[in-house]
Formats: structure tokens, sequence, C-alpha cells
């Protein structure tokens, strides 16, 4: 089978260029609400069942989604659930993110720390972030207790690891060597 991403790439782009013309923040949470919903177990069940003929499967879909749906998230999902593709949607709204991202300059940051980071702290970090990476940063925070302490950012596929457990295996591989 293909790889998700290579399945993802047209759906993403077409979309993309559709909503390129109009509110791409709208577009972007559409898509966003279609993936959570296309990841849950249940619907995919009820999506692959053979009595389930691809109305139905777009009528539960959009009678879960919280949010009224463009024609353009609309017409992607027919084609989307009309290919048998439901379960790249979570890539396709990955693929979407990215293409905004390159078009607003701005790049999502994962930021991982062992303890709450409050906003003027979250605030500074970022600035001095957007400093490290060179480019705008829209910051999200995951609690990693693991880390023990410091934080873990992910930039596309940048990695900045000043956590106290990646500093403890580089003790270890340096006493173990």
């Amino acid at each position: 089978m293909a790889e998700l991403a290579t399945l993802a790439r047209p759906y993403a782009e077409a979309l993309f260029q559709v909503a390129s013309k109009g509110d791409l923040a709208q577009a972007l949470s559409e898509i966003d609400a279609l993936a959570a919903i296309a990841s849950n177990p249940q619907l995919r069940q009820f999506a692959d069942a053979p009595k389930a003929n691809p109305e139905q499967v777009f009528d539960v879909i959009t009678s879960v989604a919280n949010t009224p749906l463009s024609d353009a998230s609309k017409n992607l999902l027919r084609t989307v659930i009309d290919n048998g593709r439901l379960g790249v949607l979570p890539e396709i709204a990955a693929q979407v993110r990215t293409l905004v991202n390159e078009k607003t300059g701005v790049s999502d940051a994962i930021i991982e720390s062992a303890f709450p980071i409050d906003g003027a702290a979250l605030t500074e970090l970022v600035a001095t972030l957007e400093k490290r990476f060179g480019r705008k940063l829209k910051a999200t925070v995951q609690l990693v207790p693991e880390l023990i302490g410091g934080i873990r950012v992910v930039v596309g596929d940048e990695v900045l690891d000043t956590s106290v457990a990646a500093r403890l295996e580089q003790m270890k591989a340096a006493l173990t060597a």
C-alpha cells in the first residue's frame, strides 16, 4: 500500500488551493475536525462495513462535526469517502497545516515540558525559540513528566532537547563508552 503522505498530498494540495481563495483559518479548523472524527475507531469500523454506503458515512461524519462545513470541506469529505481513503484524513490535515504554515511564514512548535509553563514564561520562551529557529512559531505545550526537568522542542524536523532525561542519557553514553 502507498504511504499515507503520498496518498494525502493531492487531497491536501487541492484543499489548500481552494481554501487559499477564502478563509484559511476556517479551512484548517474544518479539516482538523474532520481528521479527529475520522480517527475514531468506531467510525472507521462503521465506514469499513460492507453494508454502509458512502452517503451514510458522509451523513454520520457531518452530523458529528461541531462546525458547519464549507462546500470545499464537504467535497473533500465526499471524495475521500468515495475513494476509500477516510483513514488518510489526519495526514491530509497535517499536510494542509504545513502548506498554510509555509504560506504564512509560521511553523508549529511542540514544546514538551515536565512542568506547566505559565503565560509570561511561555511568551519569553517562544520569543527565544523564534530567534533560535529563525522563524515565527505557533507553540503548543505538552506535559511530559518523563523529561524530569527542562524542555524538548520540536519544530518540523528539528529537535532541541534540553531536558534532564536527555542529559542523563548523554552522561550514560559517555560513561559506558
